[in-house]
């Protein structure tokens, strides 16, 4: 009768197949990890609906606007920046407000007049008494007239007159009624 022999290193070749099934339990243990703090990430959103500001650093509320050049971020991916102010050689300034549509769906601005404010002052002020002479409101409320495909990005120049030189100017970058987006706040100073 014939015998084969047990290999001697049989034992380190069960341990080796231990080692592998084990390592193989922690990384489907860590993916599941990931994927659970994902989830419960967009749970949250969900929560908290898609209009709120996701802001690191000032939050660009009322009371902590952001500043020239920075950008409000949406949950929904939603991004709005207001650029630094230049001034123009007859004393006047320009900027540009820049919307960027990275969401799902198409975002309406009904019909500008309440999406876009530029005034004298800071966001917490009253706008009783300050006297921004806004140039070319009307062109502003026409560029957002009609919404915002998904992918897409529209820049709307602004222009305007302040009543002096060094006085803060706030641009409101607001939502039509009944939307459920915060508003956004950008603090400037003309120069």
């Amino acid at each position: 009768m014939e015998t084969h022999p047990v290999p001697a290193n049989l034992p380190a070749v069960k341990e080796t197949g231990c080692f592998i099934g084990c390592a193989v339990a922690l990384l489907l243990f860590l993916v599941l990890l990931a994927w659970g703090a994902w989830a419960l990430d967009e749970f949250e959103k969900g929560l908290d609906g898609s209009g709120q500001l996701e802001q690191t650093g000032a939050s660009g509320d009322r009371w902590d606007p952001l500043g020239p050049g920075a950008t409000a971020r949406y949950e929904d991916g939603l991004k709005v920046t207001v650029g630094p102010p230049r001034r123009e050689p007859d004393g006047t300034y320009g900027l540009t407000v820049t919307y960027e549509n990275d969401t799902d769906e198409e975002v309406s601005f009904d019909d500008g007049c309440e999406t876009l404010e530029v005034r004298e002052g800071e966001p917490s002020d009253d706008a009783v008494g300050h006297d921004l002479t806004w140039l070319n409101r009307r062109e502003c409320d026409s560029a957002l007239a009609r919404p915002l495909g998904v992918d897409e990005t529209r820049s709307v120049p602004v222009h305007v007159e302040p009543s002096g030189r060094g006085v803060p100017v706030t641009v409101e970058v607001g939502w039509p009624y009944g939307t459920s987006r915060d508003a956004a706040y950008f603090l400037l100073g003309l120069d």
